[in-house]
């Protein structure tokens, strides 16, 4: 059984993360302890409330530390709507002015060019080709609710012989193309609310904890 933290570092209720991963066979424990947060299989990182607070209370609990330390390791992170977010250089959000984020993924997170906003309901998404993520839930669609996304990619694609390990990007849209997800080697992140997105997420989620 694959053991993962949600991390609890101040983001919201996220139970409902908890009894999702519960169900799909992980061992679950919410904590914001470091040690905990390293030593696990996999770490979720959850995202509620802007991205500003959302950094804020990253910082408190040593958090970009704690995802940069397992990456450099190798080892699992799914970071899951503003927690994909925060992944990226920085967003415009909540004031307009620049706000740093983690750095992970080159790209900045801005408000979403759409007449209704936010973007509250369940879309489609257009995976590539070769997702572990979305493997048999490639055609489903996953519940959003947010006002801001990154709208672009801009990260280098390698090519030849390094092509098989680029980034896959999954896409949704609203008012225009947005990253909907990222899976990048340990690194996988969505905009979108698995724990919220009924079957397929349950779906996807074990997807992501069997890759654990």
């Amino acid at each position: 059984m694959s053991r993962v933290v949600v991390f609890d570092y101040g983001s919201g209720n996220v139970r409902s993360a908890v009894r999702a991963l519960e169900h799909v066979g992980a061992e679950v424990e919410l904590t914001g302890d470091r040690a905990a947060a390293l030593a696990a299989d996999g770490l979720f990182v959850p995202g509620v409330g802007n991205f500003h607070a959302c950094m804020a209370g990253l910082r408190a609990a040593d958090g970009p530390a704690v995802i940069d330390l397992r990456l450099a390791g190798g080892r699992a992170v799914l970071g899951v709507c503003v927690g994909m977010q925060v992944l990226f250089d920085g967003s415009d959000e909540p004031s307009g002015s620049p706000q740093e984020g983690l750095g992970e993924w080159p790209g900045s997170v801005s408000r979403l060019r759409a007449e209704v906003v936010p973007h509250m309901g369940w879309s489609e998404v257009t995976v590539p080709a070769g997702s572990t993520l979305f493997a048999g839930v490639e055609s489903e669609r996953f519940y959003f609710v947010h006002s801001y996304a990154v709208q672009s990619w801009t990260l280098e694609e390698p090519a030849g012989a390094f092509a098989a390990v680029a980034p896959k990007v999954t896409w949704a849209d609203h008012g225009g193309p947005f990253v909907a997800a990222v899976e990048n080697g340990p690194l996988t992140a969505t905009q979108f609310h698995p724990e919220k997105s009924g079957d397929a997420g349950l779906s996807l989620l074990e997807n992501w904890v069997r890759s654990l």
